[in-house]
């Protein structure tokens, strides 16, 4: 089996400059490599403040190409720090045609695989539908040079389907770049049965594939502040607690709701030889019996 390594999940906030954006989160790979990470993973579209709050085609002047000027300067520096990067990007793939998408830089500066983001929510303050168009690439797991591992964007973090077939590809930990948070009007109400559910979901995704899931969000009140460009409304207030849990669920680290941190937790790869030995949901699967999971129902 593989080695143990360590895996770093960058918890920060986002200013309206997104170039200054960039440069805290290049100084937090290298505050995390000091401490020890192998693999670090930012926040969904860690670049801007979240920007899917209006309708702005002016917005789509922000995404870029895959590669391009972004992943050289995240490929530069994983390159010098020694370690894998997992960021999240609002790529420009053709004229109209654009992504929310993860690219996995190894540690020699390779770009390894990229995954476009596949489950596009539509909710008030997230309108992604109009700025994204769903992946074409499927679920993917890619080799770094710490392990195989799999990355699948915020949405898909409720959708047992995504994180069983990456699962299903071999990755020893799914990531999950995030930018989820509190709507004002429905925080008081449903704030906390929200953020539990979320942790909940995931945790779940860990103990059905015998898996590590490393999820890591943005935190700090929003308004989609674009060099001055802002939403109108009340903003969002994103909820921070960026965790890890083993394949067994248990959360083995966890951080704040409302303070920028950088989340350090070791990946036993031997553990999940063990967990699926003793629950092993993979080997009792009927698989030939599950073949009307892909109707959109079963009238």
């Amino acid at each position: 089996m593989a080695e143990k390594f360590h895996l770093g999940l960058v918890q920060m906030s986002a200013t309206a400059d997104p170039d200054k954006n960039l440069q805290r989160a290049i100084d937090r790979l290298h505050q995390a490599a000091a401490n020890g990470a192998n693999i670090v993973c930012l926040p969904e579209l860690f670049q801007t403040q979240y920007f899917c709050q209006r309708e702005d085609a002016a917005l789509f002047d922000l995404a870029e190409s895959v590669p391009g000027r972004t992943t050289s300067q995240l490929a530069e520096t994983a390159k010098l720090l020694h370690i894998v990067v997992i960021a999240s990007l609002f790529e420009k793939r053709a004229p109209g045609v654009y992504h929310n998408t993860a690219v996995m830089i190894d540690a020699d500066g390779t770009l390894r695989g990229i995954y476009r983001k596949m489950h596009i929510p539509d909710d008030p303050l997230y309108y992604e539908k109009y700025y994204f168009t769903p992946g074409d690439l499927g679920f993917k797991a890619c080799d770094t040079q710490v392990g195989r591992v799999g990355t699948l964007v915020c949405w898909a973090q409720w959708y047992p389907e995504g994180a069983r077939v990456t699962g299903l590809q071999g990755a020893e930990v799914l990531f999950y770049p995030t930018a989820i948070g509190w709507h004002p009007d429905e925080k008081a109400q449903y704030g906390e049965a929200q953020s539990d559910a979320w942790q909940t979901i995931q945790r779940a995704h860990a103990i059905a594939n015998g898996i590590y899931v490393a999820v890591v969000n943005r935190v700090g009140f929003e308004t989609g502040d674009i060099r001055g460009n802002k939403a109108l409304g009340k903003g969002l207030e994103f909820w921070g607690g960026s965790f890890v849990a083993d394949p067994f669920g248990r959360v083995i680290a966890k951080a704040s709701h409302d303070k920028e941190e950088i989340l350090i937790a070791e990946v036993d790869p031997p553990l999940l030889e063990d967990t699926r030995r003793n629950w092993p949901f993979l080997r009792d699967r009927r698989i030939d019996a599950y073949g009307a999971i892909t109707s959109r129902l079963i009238d």
